[in-house]
């Protein structure tokens, strides 16, 4: 039976820890996920987990420590933001190439500089090609769901990568909604025990974890990695099939809202797409074919499909909430533009830059772009820029 409760983001992704209950979990307190390991030490100390807690001295050591607990054999989580994930950068590849299936609660927040502590997803899309799974959350409820998934995905035996359940800083982490929990015993049932086929510490089992590959080893270690985050993308979706079955909930690579029959689409990622919707509704009202495509999961990322769900469109609008200084637009943008291309799809494309260091996006705004869309297939709208920044002061 469905628990009703209000929540943040934050204390609902700690509560999905807490009924996971997973064996260690080393971190590092960073503004906007501090509280993440503060909920989960909380739990440890009042006996309602007894998960091991690491207090750690930096980020790369949290993350230091969660390859050496997961290689061992042991199910491991921790959490950051920003900087904090910069500072793992190295380790993040290690966890990854060594096929170590760790969650990572990542709160996104801008990276320096300036110095900023307001949502943007810089941080998580430039550890895009680490070789970890990415989904992302649109409201606290998503983020939950989201994390009580995350081990399913991770663990599978035809993938055993890292996995990145992401967040916007603030909006979501730190915002109060009504929220459904599981039980604890769903969870624990859902979830499972973690039962590594190799680790460190099995005694009949002599291994090496991150060995020197030479060169005639390594470029296959890599291949093997891209087939597991190819694998990823039929397991997120059994992953989510059965999800569904016990929550009510239903999730895929992306959500098409008001879609079917859109003549102009956004696509975006995170908590801006409440903002879309009610933009969409308003407009439909008024006869207006707009719709939204939600992007849930970028990595494994599913640019066919996504292609697909986008093809009776006539305009659309790709928004980054980053900036990726490719002089091209974000990243969203260029991984899309390239699977449309791929498709020989014939719709107008205007690729945005928006909410960089926390900037506001408005329903007006998101009305406006969708006025634009119209106006550049109907020719009285001339896109000349490669990309353009929406809300940027004059």
């Amino acid at each position: 039976m469905a628990i009703k409760e209000r929540m943040s983001g934050n204390e609902a992704v700690a509560y999905a820890m807490k009924q996971i209950n997973p064996d260690v979990m080393p971190a590092f307190p960073i503004t906007p996920s501090t509280e993440l390991p503060q909920f989960v030490a909380s739990y440890i100390a009042n006996g309602e987990m007894d998960t091991e807690f690491i207090p750690v001295e930096s980020e790369h050591s949290a993350m230091s420590a969660a390859i050496g607990a997961e290689a061992a054999g042991a199910r491991t989580m921790t959490a950051t933001s920003s900087a904090g994930l910069a500072l793992m950068w190295e380790m993040l590849y290690v966890a990854a190439s060594n096929r170590l299936p760790v969650a990572l609660a990542l709160v996104n927040r801008a990276l320096s500089g300036p110095l900023n502590i307001n949502c943007e997803h810089s941080d998580s899309m430039g550890a895009r090609d680490s070789g970890w799974i990415q989904i992302y959350a649109e409201d606290n409820q998503e983020a939950y769901d989201n994390f009580i998934q995350a081990y399913r995905i991770a663990e599978h035996k035809d993938v055993m990568l890292p996995i990145m359940i992401c967040q916007d800083g603030f909006i979501i982490s730190h915002g109060v909604s009504n929220i459904e929990l599981l039980e604890d015993g769903q969870v624990k049932t859902f979830v499972g025990e973690y039962s590594p086929a190799h680790f460190l510490l099995k005694e009949d089992e002599a291994m090496a974890v991150g060995p020197y590959a030479v060169s005639c080893y390594g470029m296959e270690s890599k291949r093997a990695q891209a087939q597991a985050m190819s694998n990823a993308k039929q397991v997120i979706l059994d992953v989510a099939r059965e999800y569904e079955k016990l929550s009510g909930r239903a999730y895929g690579f992306f959500e098409e809202y008001r879609l079917s029959d859109a003549s102009y689409a956004i696509v975006a990622i995170g908590s801006v797409c409440g903002t879309i919707k009610d933009a969409v509704d308003l407009l439909r009202e008024e006869g207006i074919r707009v719709g939204l495509l939600k992007v849930r999961v970028f990595r494994p990322f599913p640019g066919a499909e996504l292609a697909k769900a986008l093809k009776n469109c006539k305009a659309i609008a790709i928004m980054d909430r980053c900036e990726s200084f490719s002089a091209n637009g974000g990243p969203l943008a260029a991984e899309l533009c390239a699977a449309l291309f791929g498709d020989k799809s014939q719709a107008k494309v205007i690729k945005i830059v928006y909410g960089l260091n926390g900037r506001d996006f408005t329903v007006q705004d998101a009305k406006k772009l969708y006025e634009d869309l119209a106006g550049l297939d109907a020719g009285s709208i001339q896109e000349t820029e490669e990309y353009r920044y929406i809300g940027l002061r004059d």
